[in-house]
């Protein structure tokens, strides 16, 4: 009995372990089998932390591929406050720099251990100062910010985005699933008390690229004529379009105010808005394009046909409606130069209204053009079972209608042509690396035959030359086009302001072959409001010089008296030739990024850069950017804390300062490209 004691001891001691192993077994299959996942996932959510980091948009391009709108590399700081000894004394030493209270600071630490964002994309000079602290705990990494470096130039067209990269406004808001690429993302390491150990970082993919119908130049020259009609004229708001009349493609955009979307946090919201697709207006005469177009068309008058006006007084369902000027006997062709109400509503009530409504939506009003912009309003046409008996007459003189910039030009555009009318169009294609995905515009759809067409073309050059448009009479160039005045509703009265107008000509040049349509339109302009008076002659210098930058031969004979004219107008007002967006008064717009002209001198425009003293590590050293792209010059600059200035597009040919100047943090850097060396473009 004694024997068999440890025997029965050793096997019972077998038993328990073989069960422990059992069970220990059954314990780790169970953990590594049927639930790994789970421990996985929670030891990953322990340990790591993924932080996404703004991806790198694809660029935006004019149509000759100078870049509009480009994402460049930043730094944004971040804490691992487990690493912080003292977060109230880090606190206080950042605050001052990043001007944020301690406070915000300390709270921003105390909600992780491991990662915390403390300022996102600074610019280089706040760099380089909290690198110079050398602060425990307190990193940075690399971030994409999006970089406008023709600030104003078309911005309410690019439009601009927030701080994690999306797109707000524009083609950036339009086109943000294309533009903008999936986020990178930047993986923390943490231990078991949660201190951080490692980093990595997953690059984000590319985003597309977008080419747009836009020509830098032609927009530049929009701009800067827009802006110097408003400070002559003092309007409240104001739109240029031009646009090729053969493709719907636009090619300027410009619209007042504007901002600048580096920075569109400091300019008001209505600064932002794309008045040439979302502000509505009654167009007045320029609307009596419709109204000729349909009676031509129909049959029902010819150019030559003698109307009787009247003496400017004609009443429809009670309501009298008085012309600017008694006029008497006019032909059709006189109607329309002389912008005759009375005679245009005869012709509205000979069309009647079904056949008139359905002219009205066939030249693309009431309804949307199309345009690859967001924020595009329809215009405002009440159904034909909605109108008065009155409608006829108020609509055929451009009243009781709501149109849009675009549709309008759109409008115009098609009489140009010969009769089609093209969807407008802001996107020309896309680009994903050298994959190059054209935007096919659709099929434009025929209003009107190309003989009524032809009819119309000699008929609004008539306004130019013996009617209201004769301010808009192009040196050289044939051009036709139509000058319109309309009052504004007063919001207090719901009635038609005696002192608010719309003034806005739309036309096209030159005559026979057209190559520009232009609209110009100016909100309540003080003093002088007629649209011959003022609207005109702002076509007349943007389509001269527009027509003059593409080359397009003159059909006109120059003769010595116009250019002797010319030069006389050219000194009487003020030049442009140099204009700067923040040197015309602006509430709420100011801004501490340079313009960039797209149209140099042929003169060089360098000024000797200032002589400053500068002590020893103080100053910045300029690198030598000759031989450089545009976007490797702004990268270089940004990362030096230096303002580029940029002129001309290609390659850097020219600097000012010159290389190895010494110059204090945030001095401007003027460079100017070019094609070839030797010459700007």
């Amino acid at each position: 009995m004694e024997q068999r004691t440890p025997r029965i001891r050793v096997f019972l001691v077998a038993i328990v372990a073989v069960l422990w192993m059992g069970a220990v077994l059954a314990r780790l299959s169970t953990l590594q089998l049927f639930r790994y996942t789970e421990y996985l996932g929670r030891a990953q959510r322990q340990q790591q932390r993924i932080v996404e980091i703004s991806p790198k948009r694809g660029v935006l391009y004019d149509r000759n591929l100078r870049e509009l709108a480009m994402s460049i590399s930043v730094d944004s700081l971040f804490a691992v406050p487990s690493e912080i000894a003292d977060a109230a004394m880090v606190a206080r030493l950042l605050s001052g720099v990043l001007e944020t209270s301690p406070d915000e600071i300390e709270t921003k630490m105390q909600g992780s251990r491991s990662f915390v964002w403390l300022a996102r994309k600074l610019p280089p000079e706040k760099v380089q100062r909290i690198e110079e602290m050398n602060l425990r705990g307190i990193y940075f990494q690399k971030e994409s910010r999006r970089f406008y470096p023709k600030r104003e130039l078309a911005a309410h067209v690019l439009g601009y985005v927030d701080i994690d990269e999306k797109g707000l406004a524009g083609v950036e808001y339009g086109f943000d699933k294309q533009i903008r690429p999936r986020p990178g993302k930047l993986l923390i390491l943490a231990d078991a008390r949660r201190r951080w150990y490692e980093r990595s970082e997953q690059a984000a993919d590319a985003g597309e690229s977008v080419v747009l119908t836009l020509d830098e130049k032609i927009q530049y020259i929009a701009e800067k004529e827009l802006a110097a009609a408003i400070a002559k004229t003092h309007a409240l708001a104001g739109t240029i379009v031009v646009q090729d009349p053969n493709t719907g493609e636009l090619l300027a955009v410009a619209n007042w105010p504007t901002f600048n979307p580096n920075q569109p946090g400091e300019s008001p919201l209505e600064a932002h808005m794309n008045r040439a697709v979302a502000a509505t207006y009654e167009p007045g005469s320029t609307f009596k394009i419709v109204t000729v177009a349909a009676a031509l068309e129909e049959g029902i008058t010819r150019p030559a046909e003698v109307v009787d006006c009247q003496m400017g007084a004609i009443y429809i369902n009670g309501h009298r409606i008085r012309d600017h000027k008694p006029f008497g006997l006019l032909t059709v062709s006189q109607i329309l130069a002389k912008s005759s109400d009375v005679g245009a509503i005869k012709l509205g009530l000979r069309l009647g209204a079904p056949k008139f409504y359905d002219y009205i939506r066939a030249f693309g009003f009431g309804q949307s053009t199309g345009i690859e912009l967001p924020g595009e309003t329809r215009g405002l046409l009440k159904r034909v079972e909605k109108w008065t008996p009155a409608s006829v007459g108020a609509i055929s003189m451009g009243q009781e209608v709501g149109v849009t910039s675009v549709q309008m030009a759109s409008a115009f555009s098609a009489i140009a042509n010969g009769g089609v009318l093209n969807r407008a169009r802001i996107v020309r294609e896309m680009r994903r690396g050298e994959q190059v995905m054209p935007s096919g515009g659709a099929a434009g759809s025929r209003v009107i035959s190309p003989k009524t067409a032809a009819t119309l073309r000699r008929m609004f050059e008539g306004v130019v030359l013996e009617g209201t448009g004769n301010l808009a009479r192009l040196d050289g160039y044939s051009a036709a086009g139509k000058t319109g005045t309309a009052q504004k509703i007063d919001p207090n009265t719901g009635t038609y302001s005696a002192t608010q107008h719309i003034a806005s000509f739309v036309g096209f040049a030159p005559v026979n072959t057209p190559a520009i349509t232009v609209l110009v339109m100016l909100d309540s302009p003080a003093g002088g409001y007629h649209g011959g008076d003022v609207a005109a002659p702002i076509f007349k210098r943007v389509a001269e010089q527009v027509l003059a930058y593409m080359d397009v031969p003159h059909d006109v004979a120059v003769t010595p008296g116009q250019l002797l004219a010319k030069r006389g107008k050219a000194e009487a007002r003020p030049d442009v030739s140099d204009f700067d967006p923040s040197q015309v008064e602006m509430a709420g717009t100011a801004s501490t990024l340079p313009i960039f002209p797209a149209e140099p001198e042929e003169k060089s425009p360098w000024k000797a850069a200032p002589t400053v003293a500068l002590e020893a590590g103080e100053g910045v050293v300029v690198p030598r950017l000759t031989g450089m792209p545009v976007r490797s010059v702004t990268e270089q600059c940004m990362r030096l804390g230096l303002n580029p200035v940029l002129i001309g597009t290609g390659v850097a040919v020219e600097q000012n300062p010159e290389g190895g100047a010494n110059v204090r943090p945030g001095s401007r850097i003027t460079v100017r490209f070019a094609r070839s060396a030797g010459r700007g473009n």
